[in-house]
């Protein structure tokens, strides 16, 4: 019989590559950036770490041992969830890996818009000197967190030590540690007038696709901010721009939008109340150590255990 193959699509640095092939020293373990060099490994491999969209033909389509793929991202909008399922592999993702530096990006947008910083930048390039009308402070304000994840428990938190009041909205409803009030998806309508901040932290899925749009918009006061970290569908965009020139909503920080990169002439660009960041909340130093080492080493011993991963499995239904 031949060894079992693990395909990693990417370069990974040497320490990280030994160990894995020590939790797993029997089976042929391939890493390589370039899917084109690896496509007799991709058509062998039972296990794959970081889906590729090139390599979706062979693996789909000619790869007949395949049983669990482990995505580099805690999305999986992106992935061919039907044809997966229809193979009956097991699909896991990253979530979590992201807590730490999406939470510090929500409270940078936060903080920048609240204390005008992204305004000041721009004077500092005009060399201009004025308070810009600056009034707001973050202190006991009320958050809303719309998608109490792992991101969104990190971002409770934080918010906590600025003495705020922390709403939630998750699907179960379960409550979560520092989250005073928790909601589910279909009261999102009482939720949106109580915050001075609402924070969207949700995958995209079939249900959560235009979410956001203009009646929400307009439940929320005109003196709080949109953050939207979660995926650019979620929010009807043109509706969102609709609202901040209409000071329906005070200003909105932005990482993620419904075509990236962002078009040249959208007018979120150069509006005054609005940071642009160009899908990159999740950027860190360590993402790779902690995809490698808190997930993906802990679900192959439990694989090697019972055949399957136990974290982040993703439920096809849901899309999450």
């Amino acid at each position: 019989m031949s060894a079992r193959t693990l395909v990693i699509n990417m370069n990974l640095d040497e320490n990280l590559f030994n160990e894995i092939k020590q939790e797993i020293p029997d089976w042929n373990v391939i890493a390589n950036k370039d899917t084109d060099k690896i496509q007799d490994e991709m058509a062998e491999a039972e296990v794959v770490l970081h889906w590729k969209r090139a390599a979706a033909p062979v693996l789909l389509e000619e790869n007949k041992r395949l049983k669990w793929v482990q995505t580099w991202s805690a999305g999986v909008n992106g992935l061919p969830l039907e044809p997966l399922q229809q193979k009956n592999v097991t699909l896991t993702s990253a979530n979590g890996v992201h807590a730490y530096p999406i939470s510090e990006t929500i409270f940078a947008l936060m903080l920048g818009l609240t204390r005008k910083i992204h305004t000041y930048v721009r004077q500092q390039q005009e060399k201009t000197w004025h308070n810009a009308g600056i009034k707001l402070e973050m202190h006991e304000k009320t958050i809303g967190i719309i998608g109490v994840g792992a991101i969104g428990q990190e971002t409770a938190k934080i918010a906590k030590a600025f003495g705020m009041k922390v709403l939630g909205v998750r699907h179960s409803g379960k409550r979560a540690d520092h989250v005073d009030e928790m909601y589910t998806p279909d009261q999102l309508a009482d939720i949106l007038p109580l915050c001075d901040y609402v924070v969207i932290t949700l995958p995209l899925t079939e249900e959560t696709t235009g979410m956001f749009g203009a009646e929400e918009l307009r439940l929320m006061k005109n003196s709080a901010f949109l953050i939207n970290i979660g995926r650019g569908p979620i929010v009807k965009e043109d509706e969102l721009i609709q609202a901040l020139e209409n000071h329906e909503i005070a200003g909105a920080g932005l990482d993620v939008f419904q075509a990236e990169p962002l078009p040249e002439d959208s007018p979120l660009w150069t509006m005054d109340n609005v940071i642009v960041t160009p899908h990159t909340a999740g950027a860190t130093e360590h993402y790779t150590e902690r995809v490698i080492r808190d997930i993906f080493i802990p679900n192959l011993r439990h694989y090697l255990e019972s055949s399957t991963p136990n974290m982040n499995v993703v439920d096809y239904e849901k899309g999450y």
